[in-house]
């Protein structure tokens, strides 16, 4: 999932100096750990299953105009708070949520829970409108299941570029369970990233495309996330500028924005 937007703020580095962490303070790094990638398993099976079947699966109830009002609500609040908690205001309560200094070093494991909690609020309380539009013969189904696997495995490929302890949580709570403060290192491009400048949102948007069967509800979610995965990454953008300078002027520069109608794998000009 798109989930873990900061990848380039704050990747991980050890360094050989160990700060003293505690055995409690490790243990509870790891029990950290536990939750969040438990919580991400059920998020990306939640939304698998979500999308495969076009959002059938919820286990809402509500019916009529409660419904879309509830389901415009679970639309919303994933885009809303990702972003929230990406800004400098909404790292604060992030660096609180865990005991002691331990909150600033699990910050990017808290952000990665928190995302997956609100991908499993999404595809486990939306209240399905009973509406099918189309669902594809074995003849079709057996393509189009293939390019949705294929749009999976392509949002793994970009998030592994990204830096998958980062987008996974791993990067919070691993460095402190091995006695190591997470550090930030200068902006890199690698990958995916060398071709556009977002490729976890634009892999993120082809899994929302991909699903085999069409409702009113699978639209509904398709295009308000697609919306979100265009335009969210103009703030994140500006952030990185304010945070690498030069370095992401200069990608910014040589690398499309979101789709790869440049030339391709130029390195940015030396900041």
């Amino acid at each position: 999932m798109k989930g873990n937007e900061m990848s380039h703020e704050s990747v991980a580095h050890t360094v050989s100096q160990r700060p003293p962490y505690s055995t409690r303070q490790r243990a509870l790094a790891v029990a950290y750990g536990v939750v969040c990638h438990t919580t991400y398993a059920i998020g990306i099976a939640a939304m698998m299953a979500g999308l495969g079947c076009g959002m059938t699966t919820g286990f809402g109830k509500l019916q009529g105009a409660s419904a879309v009002l509830a389901n415009t609500l679970l639309l919303l609040q994933f885009p809303i708070l990702h972003s929230l908690l990406l800004t400098d205001a909404g790292r604060r309560p992030l660096s609180r949520l865990a005991p002691g200094r331990l909150g600033r070093s699990l910050s990017t494991t808290s952000f990665a829970t928190i995302s997956a909690l609100q991908i499993v609020a999404v595809f486990t309380l939306w209240s399905p409108s009973g509406v099918v539009w189309w669902q594809p013969t074995w003849v079709v189904l057996v393509p189009w299941t293939a390019a949705f696997a294929a749009s999976w495995l392509l949002l793994l490929k970009t998030m592994w570029d990204a830096g998958l302890g980062i987008q996974t949580g791993f990067h919070g709570w691993g460095a402190v369970a091995r006695g190591f403060d997470p550090k930030k290192v200068p902006f890199r491009r690698k990958g995916t990233f060398r071709y556009v400048r977002q490729p976890v949102y634009i892999a993120f948007a082809l899994t929302l495309w991909t699903g085999p069967v069409w409702t009113p509800d699978h639209l509904a979610i398709a295009l308000a996330w697609t919306a979100y995965c265009v335009l969210g990454p103009l703030l994140k953008e500006k952030r990185y500028v304010q945070f690498y300078g030069d370095a992401f002027r200069g990608y910014q520069e040589t690398v499309p924005y979101w789709l790869p109608l440049s030339p391709l794998g130029r390195e940015p000009r030396p900041s």
